[in-house]
């Protein structure tokens, strides 16, 4: 069983005809626009936008029409992965680099659902991942600094290019930072300080905006809410 796609076609259940939904990346948002494909040729009437360039190809590919963000105010749901994601309902996305965006649908968002298979859902983080952060080019030195300062003997890492020299530069222009921690810090005081820091324009922490998860497991599906 494709626990991913199970996930994913439970969760676009909760779609209902005339809505403005959101949708991040990756294989289990791959699955869900599949199944709005089949669901728009049988009546289904939706709007949509997206926070990435690779699923904003795939549902243009499908005859969708893609919303511009900057056109919408709200969105009834949005659904994306994750890396991880605790009981708390606090989750992790660091993978692609686009958490900027992603947030700001998720933040846009009646309601925003997490959908994956049970690999991504723990008790706590664990290190394997880290926190990213989103920053202006010109900050990075004092950043860095501030990070080592505020979080002493934490690892930080400027993402490269992988087909280029040089920094990766996200949609906005911006550079990626990779913070690894030997224990995470108290998420709450975390979210704060590191949005406080000068420089740093989000990071890969989602904090207290996930209302739904849908996790698909050997045991079947759960559903975890707040």
């Amino acid at each position: 069983m494709d626990f991913k796609k199970a996930a994913a076609v439970k969760a676009a259940g909760l779609i209902q005809s005339g809505q403005v939904i959101g949708l991040g990346a990756g294989s289990t948002i791959a699955y869900m626009v599949t199944w709005l494909a089949e669901q728009v040729q049988n009546g289904l009437q939706i709007q949509l936008l997206t926070s990435s360039f690779t699923t904003r190809q795939l549902l243009l590919q499908n005859g969708f029409t893609v919303l511009p963000a900057a056109d919408v105010e709200k969105i009834d749901l949005y659904f994306d992965g994750c890396d991880q994601v605790d009981h708390n309902l606090q989750a992790l996305k660091s993978g692609g680099g686009i958490h900027t965006r992603e947030k700001l649908l998720a933040a846009m968002a009646t309601r925003f659902i997490i959908a994956g298979d049970d690999s991504k859902y723990v008790d706590r983080f664990t290190t394997q991942c880290p926190l990213v952060i989103e920053l202006l080019p010109e900050a990075l030195r004092y950043v860095t600094a501030r990070i080592q300062q505020l979080f002493p003997g934490t690892k930080t890492d400027l993402r490269m290019g992988n087909k280029k020299d040089g920094a990766t530069i996200t949609d906005n222009g911006n550079y990626l930072m990779d913070v690894w921690f030997d224990k995470w810090p108290d998420l709450e005081s975390l979210n704060l300080t590191m949005k406080n820091i000068t420089g740093v324009v989000e990071t890969s922490l989602f904090y207290n905006l996930v209302t739904k998860v849908i996790i698909a497991g050997n045991e079947g599906i759960q559903i975890i809410e707040k």
